[in-house]
């Protein structure tokens, strides 16, 4: 039989336990018609990245799915239908992965600890030891060229040089100075 992985965003203000009611439920139409449930997951409840029918956090599981497609059909009719289902997502997969998905390895944030992977940046009001807001990187941009203003000239507007076919613009014509006013 096929695999998937199948992943469902619940309502934010419904209960763990309807959650997982929702999840047994969904879970006994695949078993009821011939799948099986290898691995469950509840990773909590997660802000959204943007609002999805009114909610900014939803309730989070994923599950895999060992069953025909007849049964994941099913499954995302009856989810399509629920009001408690903000989204649902079901990918075929070659295999299942056997250790905890990456929203359950806990380990990988301790390893890294407070800052993460990048460690103290350092700079500008930080106490680091770069020396000052922009470190040693010697300019703009790592360059050493000065920023725009500090330029001969020192206007930091730089205008588009003309092209062959350019036709002169015509002068604007002069603002008028009291522009509610009819004349």
């Amino acid at each position: 039989m096929p695999l998937y992985e199948h992943v469902f965003l619940a309502r934010q203000d419904i209960s763990n336990t309807q959650v997982e009611a929702l999840t047994k439920e969904f879970s006994d139409v695949i078993t009821s018609m011939g799948g099986k449930i290898t691995k469950t997951e509840y990773w909590g409840v997660k802000s959204l990245t943007y609002k999805m029918k009114k909610n900014r956090k939803a309730h989070m599981s994923l599950l895999n799915i060992d069953a025909p497609p007849a049964a994941v059909a099913e499954r995302e009719r009856r989810m399509g239908i629920a009001a408690d289902i903000v989204r649902f997502l079901t990918v075929r997969v070659e295999e299942h992965e056997t250790e905890p998905s990456a929203m359950m390895r806990k380990s990988d944030r301790d390893e890294r600890g407070e800052r993460g992977e990048r460690g103290d940046r350092g700079g500008f009001g930080r106490g680091g030891d770069r020396g000052g807001p922009r470190g040693d990187r010697g300019g703009f941009r790592g360059g050493d060229r000065p920023p725009r203003g500090d330029r001969e000239g020192g206007s930091t507007f730089r205008a588009r040089p003309p092209r062959d076919g350019d036709a002169p613009r015509p002068p604007r014509p002069p603002r008028d100075s009291n522009p509610g006013s009819e004349a």
